[in-house]
């Protein structure tokens, strides 16, 4: 196999680093560039650079058999399994956000229930006129943005599924985490080298920024973008006038009614919105409560790690955790998250509030009215407002309002067959889960397979390998119709 002067660039780099076998005294563990003195495979000072190597890797992967794609893939599930600590702990580190337990698990379930090359199939339709294929095909180079949120975890994520399509890739990270981000940059590099593919088959920038995306955006080698993130970056790259997959927002609700089993639900709900400290974009983040059951299903929650605040200091703490932002031209007042709050531990805002509680604690619940900010308001916050609701309609209503039309997901804790159908079919969300945690959705204990890449707004559902291909027809006419 021959290599392009990028890639023998990036592995002398590698290798001159591990024979020195240090770092200077004055140098950081790990940067952007480097882990104890590797440097990293992949990780170019501009993004001209990332994507002339990634195009590079596209012309050798592009006569790489499915095969050795697959070993590939195998090589980067082993490592990540292997390296899923390392990952976390460094990602808690950069962002401050989440926490190291859970973050390591989601690692593990990147490893075990991404889709690869199985996910691509082939069509074929015979007949008297003969035979038609339709196959799925790389797009070439893919663009990705990745989140601060789910960083490493949605770059493995992304590479298993767009190599497994075909496809080399150059990812412009969120640059509050971009450290651990390029850290699985060059595990998924190290595995290719490894299984005999390129050493720069995923690029990434040292410095992501938005000018650095722009150009991405605007590269005609770039054939394809995909994005997981904010509502903002998402609605930038669905401008871009390329075919575009964007994985946005969402503020999940959750509806529990009289038939459920409340004890389950409340557990459920708890361990759900506290995984990672709620960052993952389908935790649930606001309850809808039958007034009947609402009383014991907040105390089975304080039986399950929750800490119940009063809508006092709710609103006290929501002065804190939110921002207040005023349209100068039509006055309207909006709130955003602060990021110095996003996936904080629950004992922090506690703290905040003055509260003092052990790590036992994993969660704040409270009781507010539906218009409250946090019922409206997607925290990714180990915050849970609950509010009561007289019936499922009420319920439906409110749910749906809270949803904003992300179409994301929802969750309902039901035994009865007619309220889980109809708020199904009224919510109209991406994933919707009946009866378990909110991870549950993601393969998470359950059945179906895993993706961070949620494309609610663009329509692909749970992204796999074939969301990164397109459809090819070969035609053979009069043949090959063998009945």
């Amino acid at each position: 196999m021959e290599f392009s002067q990028n890639q023998i660039d990036s592995i002398v780099q590698s290798v001159v680093a591990q024979m020195q076998g240090t770092t200077p005294a004055s140098a950081p563990a790990y940067d952007s560039t480097q882990y104890n003195g590797r440097q990293y495979l992949g990780v170019y000072a501009t993004m001209e650079e990332g994507i002339d190597a990634a195009a590079d890797s596209y012309k050798v992967i592009r006569n790489m058999s499915v095969e050795q794609r697959e070993k590939i893939i195998t090589e980067i599930r082993k490592l990540t399994r292997a390296e899923a600590e390392i990952m976390a702990k460094l990602g808690v580190e950069e962002t401050k956000m989440g926490r190291v337990e859970h973050k390591t698990l989601k690692h593990i379930l990147v490893a075990d229930k991404t889709p690869g090359t199985e996910d691509i199939q082939t069509e074929a339709q015979s007949g008297d006129g003969g035979l038609t294929l339709v196959e799925m095909a790389p797009f070439g180079i893919i663009g990705a943005i990745t989140p601060s949120t789910n960083p490493s975890e949605t770059v493995i994520c992304n590479s298993i599924a767009m190599i497994a399509a075909g496809n080399a890739v150059v990812f412009n990270p969120h640059p509050g985490a971009i450290k651990v981000s390029n850290y699985a940059v060059d595990l998924v590099n190290r595995a290719s080298l490894a299984a005999g593919g390129p050493a720069s088959l995923v690029c990434s920038m040292v410095k992501p920024t938005m000018q650095t995306a722009d150009v991405m955006y605007k590269d005609p080698r770039v054939r394809m973008l995909v994005c997981t993130g904010g509502p903002g970056v998402v609605k930038s790259v669905l401008s871009s006038g390329k075919k575009a997959i964007g994985a946005g927002a969402g503020n999940p609700p959750v509806i529990v009614d009289d038939t459920a089993d409340i004890k389950k639900a409340a557990k459920d709900i708890i361990d759900g919105c506290t995984f990672d400290n709620n960052l993952p974009c389908i935790a649930e983040k606001e309850v809808f409560a039958f007034s009947n059951i609402a009383d014991e299903l907040m105390y089975n929650m304080q039986q399950n790690g929750a800490y119940f605040i009063t809508a006092a200091q709710a609103d006290e703490l929501a002065k804190i955790v939110l921002v207040e932002k005023k349209n100068e031209k039509t006055g309207k007042i909006t709130y955003s998250v602060s990021r110095d709050w996003v996936g904080r531990d629950a004992k922090k805002f506690a703290a905040a509030l003055g509260i003092e509680v052990d790590d036992s604690v994993r969660c704040l619940i409270c009781e507010v009215e539906e218009d409250h900010l946090f019922v409206q308001t997607e925290l990714m916050m180990p915050i849970l407002a609950v509010v009561r609701v007289k019936d499922i309609d009420e319920a439906i209503e409110k749910a749906v309002r809270a949803e904003h039309g992300n179409r994301h997901s929802a969750h309902m804790h039901s035994k009865n067959i007619e309220n889980l159908s109809k708020f199904a079919k009224a919510i109209e969300t991406t994933i919707f889960v009946k009866n378990a945690p909110s991870y549950a959705g993601i393969g998470f204990g359950a059945e179906g397979h895993t993706t961070f890449t949620i494309a609610g707004p663009t329509g692909e559902g749970l992204t796999s390998a074939r969301s990164f291909t397109r459809k090819r027809r070969c035609v053979m006419k009069d043949m090959f119709h063998i009945i």
